[in-house]
């Protein structure tokens, strides 16, 4: 650049642009969580208080647990932090082994073998 030449225009994303932190960054290049398999609609709240022996967690780990001080879903705590849902059931699966998340998996539908239920609610459609 010449003492003619005008500085390159620096381009933000937005205003309150930072640092980027890639998803592999966040949870160490870990594609799956340590234990748990965390559904989207499974609900997570935290267990206990950090504790001097916490350490190692990564602010996103912070994060999730000063979030589900309330029961959130899996989907709800990617919303609130902006993270893809991989790389929530990463930090879920690090907290829930040092066992400061409690996971509440939702139960499974209910499966019915019985034709007789299909048939009272054709019956009662043909009734209309």
């Amino acid at each position: 650049m010449t003492e003619y030449e005008e500085p390159p225009e620096v381009h933000w994303v937005d205003e309150q642009a930072g640092p980027v932190v890639r998803p592999y960054a966040v949870t160490r290049g870990r594609a799956r969580p340590v234990t748990g398999k965390f559904d989207l609609i499974s609900q997570v709240s935290t267990v206990r208080a950090l504790a001097s022996r916490d350490f190692g967690l990564g602010p996103e780990h912070l994060a999730i647990v000063a979030l589900c001080r309330r029961r959130l879903s899996v989907a709800e705590v990617a919303a609130h932090l902006d993270l893809p849902l991989g790389t929530i059931r990463v930090l879920l699966g690090d907290l829930l082994e040092r066992q400061l998340v409690r996971v509440f998996e939702p139960r499974p539908a209910p499966v019915l073998t019985d034709d007789s239920i299909f048939e009272q609610v054709i019956n009662g459609l043909r009734a209309l």
